[in-house]
């Protein structure tokens, strides 16, 4: 280890910044989240640093840099790239014993500015030592997409109650137990999600040694969160968050396994997958399941694929946890429909041809959906049927004897954003022909009514094309949209 990393205290500090350019911001930005008394020495200066210094916030001094600059100063940035004005700084800042910092020159630096992960008072300090900072930029995304945002204001809140939990509990070992349940339990959750009351009810039976009436209550609670169509890379940061933070997942069949390895290894998994036409567990028996595992006390994750307000039955789970006084947060997930395709570049709207676009489907529990088959035959009509598979000859029935076009373009998404996705693009009269002999089995978004030519875009050459219909749009290769549009032209 070369650089030994440490905290110096700038709160009052003097701190110079050599140049004005953009580097000379940065370093400026970053400074201003201390206490620092920022000077900025530079004969010219960003619109940016003079507005900064027209406010107070630092000292612009408008000329070339002089040794005189250095009196005084705790530490010194150099962000000018001008050799001779990087070494005469060197030669000073080294004379007068000043730590000093050469922006992309660390032959020249005597200390390295990290990558730095800020929840303040909790910050982490991340370092390559200059070998490879993008690597280093790479662990602190990694560390903000765990930690909440607001996770500073548990230790904020750790920092306020030092003293009177040391005066409360004298023992040590017995105060550093209390601390582990307040950080690691229901005091922290309170916090991060900015129940103030509930947290300090908590505090004060734990600072009592007795457990409050309804402790057991306080402390479960359940978050819904979607886990979208299946690729770990589009879980959002909250889910991240709520996963690290869960002492039981309870998981659907449609999420994906690598999701499951975002949360910690000592969380207690629960599959509760519904086949179709198989094995399944009831919607009662999940609520049931949901609602016995945040009563003990336990944080319940409940893993959704997709997102829990789009046909996943969200509302059941959280009208029987109401029911039972338990707090349920949703985090939203990016569903099916919208992935799958963005995934295949395959826009649901389009200005002046698509300006409505739905989301239904395909099943319901007697097993035919009952769908406003008017509106969704009409020209000009676009939508995803999810859960459509098994129905697909009803669907292609029901619409073609509303009135829509046999040649209306439809896109099958089998399996989306996963390795094993497949894309078909046939027509709505071929649609039954298409399940059949493509052997779609599912799970899969149907689009109906959107294909890439009315978009002015090529069709992606991974997209199997199926159709028997001789007006049908589905299947015109990429060269024949670039001839048309010549040819418009």
């Amino acid at each position: 280890m070369r650089y030994f990393p440490i905290y110096a205290d700038l709160e009052r500090a003097d701190v110079l910044v050599v140049g004005g350019g953009e580097q000379a911001a940065q370093k400026v930005r970053l400074l201003r989240k201390t206490g620092a008394r920022i000077t900025v020495v530079a004969e010219a200066a960003t619109a940016e640093l003079r507005n900064l210094a027209a406010q107070g916030a630092i000292l612009l001094i408008g000329r070339a840099f002089l040794a005189r600059d250095l009196d005084g100063q705790r530490l010194v940035y150099v962000a000018t790239g001008d050799r001779l004005v990087q070494a005469a700084v060197f030669k000073e800042a080294r004379a007068r014993g000043i730590p000093l910092n050469v922006v992309d020159v660390p032959q020249l630096s005597t200390f390295i500015t990290p990558a730095i992960f800020d929840r303040a008072p909790v910050t982490v300090a991340i370092g390559t030592e200059g070998a490879a900072p993008i690597l280093a930029r790479e662990i602190k995304t990694r560390l903000e997409a765990l930690l909440p945002a607001n996770f500073g204001k548990l230790a904020q809140r750790a920092q306020a109650l030092r003293e009177t939990v040391a005066k409360a509990v004298p023992d040590q070992r017995a105060r550093r137990r209390l601390w582990e349940r307040l950080l690691q339990g229901p005091f922290r959750h309170a916090v991060l999600r900015g129940a103030d009351k509930d947290a300090d009810r908590i505090l004060a039976a734990e600072l009592d040694g007795q457990d409050a009436p309804d402790r057991k209550h306080d402390a479960g609670r359940v978050v819904l969160i979607g886990c979208g169509p299946g690729d770990p890379d589009l879980l959002t940061l909250k889910a991240l968050q709520r996963l690290q933070e869960a002492d039981v997942l309870v998981v659907d069949r449609l999420v994906n396994a690598k999701v499951l390895e975002y949360a910690r290894r000592d969380a207690e998994r629960i599959f509760v997958g519904k086949a179709p036409g198989g094995p399944a567990t009831s919607q009662a028996e999940i609520n049931r399941i949901l609602v016995r595992e945040a009563q003990a006390g336990k944080v319940v994750a409940r893993l959704k694929g997709g997102d829990p307000f789009i046909f996943g039955r969200a509302a059941e789970e959280m009208a029987a946890l109401q029911r039972a006084g338990i707090d349920v947060e949703v985090v939203p997930g990016v569903t099916a429909a919208h992935a799958c395709a963005a995934r295949i570049g395959l826009p649901v709207t389009l200005r002046e041809r698509v300006r409505q676009f739905s989301v239904v489907t395909g099943a319901t529990a007697d097993g035919e959906p009952d769908l406003d088959w008017q509106a969704l035959a009409s020209e000009r009509s676009a939508f995803a049927v999810y859960m459509g598979v098994g129905n697909a000859p009803l669907l292609r029935k029901n619409l073609l004897a509303a009135g829509a076009d046999a040649a209306t373009p439809v896109v099958i998404v089998e399996n989306g954003t996963l390795e094993t996705e497949r894309v078909v693009a046939t027509a709505l009269g071929d649609l039954t022909d298409c399940i059949a002999k493509q052997a779609i089995a599912g799970p899969a978004v149907i689009f109906v009514g959107l294909d890439w030519e009315e978009a002015g875009l090529c069709r992606p050459a991974a997209v199997i094309a199926h159709h028997r219909h001789p007006q049908s749009k589905a299947d015109r290769p990429c060269d024949d949209v670039a001839a048309n549009s010549e040819a418009a032209q």
